[in-house]
């Protein structure tokens, strides 16, 4: 029975990994025992490695065993820091980072990886771009506008990384309307598909979040402020989506029916599970209530019940009401 394209081609990627990771080289013997493949279609995968110009080579040893390496001076003069297999393995990354497409570092991310291909030959390109077939991504939800234009972000990373006070042009979705701000720009968050940014405004004596692709003008002071809000590292780390609020004790039980995908994720670092009687699950997350979070639970409707608080439960109850309503006649 013929092996299948994609399991052939992974196959000859742990090869080329395996002879890297060898410092004295690696035989056919022990690379068909690890791959629990023939030795026939290991000399097949080597041959087909060095066809695609990856520089392997043998060299036999006291007792006459061959010993398979990889030529590590093949870069030679790059002084990358990467190893073949690092830059090949950050070569098949870029359809990994689809989810940046249409956000400030579109353009450097493809110009970075222009330099990248440049590094590999065109047969080693080749035989790469099988992969993608094997591993695919999904980019997430984007910005359907368009992106921020570079200058402007250059400025905001001027204004965050020198403390300097900044006016900005911003249109609020919630209001409709766009209104200048004073601002204290403390920080740019990716999350989601877009760029934040977490600014402290003067005139509400609090720290706010702005969606970087409704902002349409920034101009900077010489002025300089002194940042009075400690920020986390994780800015939005207590919400499944982009809120800063603070975090409420949430729980929700969920049925027999998805209760293996409830468990077979990481929903939030806060998370715990229990059993419930009836087969079910109860998760339990420390996260704001927000409508991240209700739209989260809306989604599993009606396999999921919140048990706490109470207050995010009789939201949940009004949006099942109201959805409700859309669909009498």
């Amino acid at each position: 029975m013929a092996v299948p394209r994609n399991q052939e081609v992974i196959r000859q990627w742990k090869v080329l990994h395996a002879l890297e990771a060898s410092r004295h080289g690696v035989t056919i013997d022990s690379l068909s025992k690890d791959l629990d493949v023939t030795t026939r279609t290991i000399r097949r995968d080597l041959a087909a490695l060095q066809e695609a110009g990856f520089p392997l080579y043998d060299e036999r040893d006291d007792d006459g065993r061959a010993h398979w390496r990889l030529d590590g001076q093949v870069l030679g003069g790059l002084e990358t820091g990467f190893t073949l297999a690092e830059l090949c393995a950050l070569y098949l990354s870029r359809n990994m980072l689809e989810a940046v497409a249409g956000t400030p570092f579109q353009r450097d991310l493809t110009l970075a990886f222009t330099r990248l291909e440049k590094m590999l030959s065109p047969r080693m390109r080749q035989f790469l771009d099988r992969l993608p077939h094997v591993l695919a991504a999904k980019a997430g939800p984007r910005s359907r506008g368009a992106s921020s234009s570079p200058d402007l972000v250059a400025k905001l990373l001027e204004a965050t990384l020198h403390y300097r006070i900044a006016h900005m042009k911003y249109h609020s979705a919630s209001s409709g309307r766009t209104k200048e701000y004073t601002i204290h720009p403390y920080r740019l968050a990716f999350a989601l598909g877009g760029l934040y940014l977490l600014a402290y405004v003067p005139e509400y004596k609090d720290v706010r979040t702005f969606a970087v692709d409704r902002v349409s003008s920034v101009s900077l002071d010489k002025a300089t402020f002194t940042p009075t809000t400690k920020i986390p590292d994780d800015v939005f780390g207590n919400s499944l989506g982009v809120n800063t609020g603070p975090p409420s004790h949430v729980e929700i039980a969920f049925d027999k029916r998805v209760a293996p995908y409830i468990r077979a994720r990481v929903w939030h670092p806060s998370q715990s599970l229990r059993d419930a009687a009836d087969g079910g699950v109860v998760l339990t997350l420390d996260v704001c209530n927000d409508l991240a979070l209700r739209s989260w639970i809306l989604g599993w409707s009606p396999s999921a019940r919140v048990l706490a608080p109470a207050a995010l439960a009789a939201d949940i109850r009004t949006d099942l009401m109201n959805a409700t309503a859309q669909y009498q006649v």
